[in-house]
């Protein structure tokens, strides 16, 4: 009887364990050390190391730069949006800054929000003369880099869904102003692999956006490269475009996607 006992609370205290882990991190959307965890959970070092392994191992937790055990995307998935979102600009923003650093460009993170683009992160551009955008603002699908890349890559039926709720105000005189010619523009943004904004949202700015995937193959979010046209110009969008690709490749690579 007592042997019984002790095996079926044996699980129990490894559960009661991993899910300390899992609050500590949860409460620290920056990421701990191996050894913070140990501290904060009062779990032996070597056995949350063995469980902290485990969960990266399974995609729940990931490691960044420093060694820091953050919330993985998989995991981040189970709660609530805005836990995902925080991963997402954990695991994003060494790669969104090395893209502002190459281009000296704004750099925008942007995920779907209802029938509208929310941006997540942004790295501004060392220039005076720039694009500016925030964190938590909302843009339309239809006539945002971001928004383009986000639907052309949607699965069919959810894309299906989406497009009706759009409404094809015309932000400048080259927004797109209908649902056929929309359509046509996403097919292009599928067959090149990029977005563009060409003083779409705003006259004088042009925009290049790549899509984001999960480790399951689906679009997860879209990273964008925004400036002037005086910068941007027709010539280099196939420079921009490839650096954007790269960022977005990489960071899909870090959510657990492999191509």
């Amino acid at each position: 009887m007592i042997r019984a006992r002790e095996s079926k609370s044996a699980p129990v205290g490894v559960v009661g364990k991993v899910l300390r882990i899992l609050e500590a991190l949860d409460g620290s959307p920056t990421g701990l050390q191996l050894r913070e965890i140990a501290e904060q959970t009062s779990v032996n070092k070597s056995t949350a190391y063995r469980f902290v392994a485990h969960l990266e191992n399974e995609g729940y937790l990931l490691r960044d730069e420093a060694g820091a055990y953050v919330v993985g995307p998989k995991l981040a998935r189970l709660g609530a949006g805005i836990s995902y979102h925080a991963t997402l600009r954990k695991v994003s923003r060494p790669v969104a800054v090395a893209l502002s650093n190459q281009t000296k460009e704004t750099v925008n993170v942007g995920v779907l929000d209802g029938h509208e683009v929310l941006y997540v992160d942004v790295i501004e551009s060392p220039h005076s003369f720039r694009m500016a955008s925030q964190p938590g603002m909302h843009r339309p699908l239809n006539c945002t880099a971001l928004g383009k890349a986000l639907l052309a890559f949607l699965p069919a039926e959810h894309r299906e869904e989406l497009l009706p709720m759009l409404t094809f105000e015309r932000a400048t005189p080259r927004t797109i102003p209908n649902f056929a010619r929309f359509k046509k523009e996403l097919m292009r943004v599928v067959q090149l692999g990029y977005a563009i904004d060409d003083q779409e949202t705003d006259m004088g700015a042009r925009c290049v956006a790549a899509p984001i995937l999960d480790e399951s193959a689906k679009v997860a979010a879209a990273i964008s490269v925004s400036g002037p046209i005086t910068r941007i110009s027709r010539d280099r969008i196939q420079a921009y475009a490839s650096a954007t690709k790269k960022a977005a490749r990489a960071i899909s690579s870090l959510l657990g996607h492999s191509s």
